[in-house]
């Protein structure tokens, strides 16, 4: 299990912090031909071998490979249309190819330093809580983005401030739920609650009111699953 978790943790690494605009943009225009692919290939080998080891070089070659091929799958059939559901495939694509490498590999071969999986645990729910949930909340509200749009949603907002605000509460509900305080969570609720209440009274726009009420919800529900699967699932915390 320790092995798997490592396997996780690089793919979030390189696929949602180890990659800027720029490489996605080069990517989606040149699709196959793109430098850029096989470089993120590369970085994901050597986080692979970073985090697990040395060893485990050929289950990062294959997994290397696979998410390529995944990733230029996705870049060749994807249209501005279907970029959400892709998004998705891709996604599950890739953590069914780490699972299947892990399951081929089997526990027997774990030898060395490892993670204590606990610890490994709670650092990939921090590190999923940021900008991959961001990723992840953002495609599920993507399809009622245009209309909040060009009814003004969007104006007088600080720059990916709620981007922001999203990452911190998230991190603070893992945080209170791998210390026990629930309680805690239902006071930043009430909390965020007061201080959005004015601007949705303000707005008196049902569908900003609505796309804030849905994001907060996924937001808010995607942390208190991955603490509740973090403290059940993989104790010693």
């Amino acid at each position: 299990m320790t092995l798997l978790l490592e396997f996780i943790l690089a793919h979030l690494i390189g696929d949602f912090f180890l990659q800027c605009a720029k490489t996605i943009e080069q990517k989606n225009r040149l699709k196959w031909a793109a430098p850029s692919l096989y470089i993120h290939g590369i970085i994901h080998f050597g986080l692979i071998l970073i985090i697990a080891g040395l060893e485990y070089w050929l289950a990062a070659a294959i997994i290397t490979v696979i998410h390529i091929i995944i990733d230029g799958t996705k870049l060749q059939f994807q249209s501005p249309k279907n970029v959400q559901i892709w998004f998705f495939i891709d996604q599950l694509l890739h953590f069914v190819a780490i699972v299947a490498v892990w399951a081929w590999l089997s526990p027997e071969v774990l030898t060395g330093f490892s993670m204590s999986i606990s610890v490994l645990a709670a650092a990939i729910g921090y590190i999923f809580l940021t900008r991959p949930a961001a990723f992840f909340i953002a495609q599920s509200l993507s399809h009622w983005n245009q209309d909040i749009i060009e009814d003004g949603g969007t104006e007088k907002s600080l720059p990916k401030a709620g981007w922001y605000i999203g990452m911190l509460e998230r991190i603070l509900i893992f945080s209170f739920i791998l210390i026990g305080q629930w309680g805690a969570i239902g006071f930043l609720m009430a909390a965020k609650s007061i201080f959005r209440f004015g601007d949705l009274t303000r707005a008196k726009d049902r569908k900003l009111t609505e796309y804030i009420l849905i994001g907060t919800f996924l937001s808010f529900g995607v942390a208190i699953l991955s603490g509740i699967i973090v403290v059940y699932y993989f104790s010693g915390i």
